[in-house]
């Protein structure tokens, strides 16, 4: 083949290719929702004089081919493999995998955001609270804390994180339970922690707040794979979870209320299992406000949990030891509105928090 045989060749494929992928592009189904990343696909831009003008146009599309690219699923899978098997890179877009589990890079420590947390919490008491009440605070430590070192990525150093916290919030009582976790307690591919394994978490708070647990309970496994948070994220075929979920005399016996939505819901919602993100089977996930209710419970005690999606699994293995537990998610309701909905007189109070959150507190209102 002559040398001007191959340009030629080399043009023609090359627009080949151009066109292809542009009609591609152009017709094959849009998804509006990316499964594996659990997001909501951008939409084609409005194309109108002052978005062109503006830049907006051009901006707004970028994002919009890049989120519809063909095969734009098995390209991020690639882009995950070469960069993990060839060029040896530590982490994925703030992901790395060790030992078959998946976590997310958390580092350093954010002490504005530690103070802002504890501004939060302390408004919750200085507003609601009274000496009657007693003030409980427990940090739930991501699972780098497990995995970090063994792999030699950095984190942040979660002992002098707790020291922190606790110093800062000499308004509660801190109750330790890093010591009782390991990185076989959370999932391999999501954030969370396995509820059960958690155990002897549900003990040892139970206890430090004056309750006792029968620890009577049942497993059951879900009958589908687990495909984490972080699995889609990380873009890696690696093998899913399986997902399971405690049930006992307390947590069969016990009503929800729903005050988000306004309706009676269940510990472990079914219809959520099977929906995108299985983890929301319980208490349905991230609820502003809900309610547990024991009527069997042998103690006129209350617990206000205050809480983000690591207590969704844990409440319902506290609701032995309580009449009542009232959970409150302050990243989605402002505490200011509480007062409506909450009779904090004589109650247990509890701020349970992932070091995910505290770390990053702008999320709470």
């Amino acid at each position: 083949m002559t040398i001007q045989k191959k340009d030629k060749f080399i043009c023609i494929l090359f627009g080949f290719l151009f066109a292809a992928g542009f009609l591609l592009c152009v017709f094959m189904p849009k998804n509006k929702y990316s499964e594996s990343e659990r997001r909501q696909l951008a939409v084609m831009p409005e194309l109108s004089a002052d978005a062109l003008w503006s830049g907006r146009f051009m901006s707004d599309f970028e994002t919009w081919a890049v989120d519809h690219f063909p095969f734009r699923e098995q390209f991020r899978t690639g882009k995950a493999l070469v960069s993990a098997g060839v060029f040896f890179k530590g982490d994925n877009n703030g992901l790395y995998v060790t030992d078959g589990y998946i976590a997310s890079l958390e580092y350093p420590i954010h002490e504005a955001s530690l103070d802002r947390a504890v501004e939060r919490f302390q408004s919750v008491c200085n507003t609601y609270l009274t000496e009657k009440n007693r003030v409980y605070l427990s940090v739930i430590p991501d699972k780098n804390r497990y995995l970090a070192a063994e792999s030699g990525h950095p984190s942040i150093d979660y002992t002098e994180f707790e020291r922190q916290i606790t110093e800062k919030a000499t308004f509660a009582s801190y109750i330790p339970i890093s010591d009782l976790l390991e990185k076989e307690d959370y999932y391999k591919t999501d954030t969370h922690w396995r509820q059960e394994k958690i155990l002897d978490v549900a003990n040892r708070l139970a206890s430090q707040m004056g309750v006792r647990l029968s620890g009577e309970y049942e497993i059951h496994e879900l009958d589908r794979d687990f495909y984490g948070v972080y699995y889609g994220q990380a873009a890696l075929p690696l093998a899913p979870d399986r997902l399971c979920y405690l049930t006992g005399a307390a947590i069969d016996g016990c009503t929800v209320y729903d005050w988000q939505n306004k309706k009676e819901a269940a510990v472990y919602d079914m219809e959520r299992a099977a929906g995108k993100d299985p983890y929301e089977i319980y208490l349905s996930g991230p609820l502003s406000l809900i309610t547990i209710e024991n009527p069997k419970a042998e103690t006129e005690k209350e617990l206000v949990m205050f809480r983000d999606s690591f207590g969704s699994s844990v409440a319902p293995l506290l609701i032995d030891g309580y009449s009542k537990i009232t959970l409150v998610d302050i990243r989605y309701l402002s505490p200011d509105f509480l007062g409506q909905f909450i009779d904090f007189e004589d109650c247990d109070v509890l701020f349970l928090y992932s070091t995910l959150v505290l770390n990053h507190s702008e999320t709470l209102k």
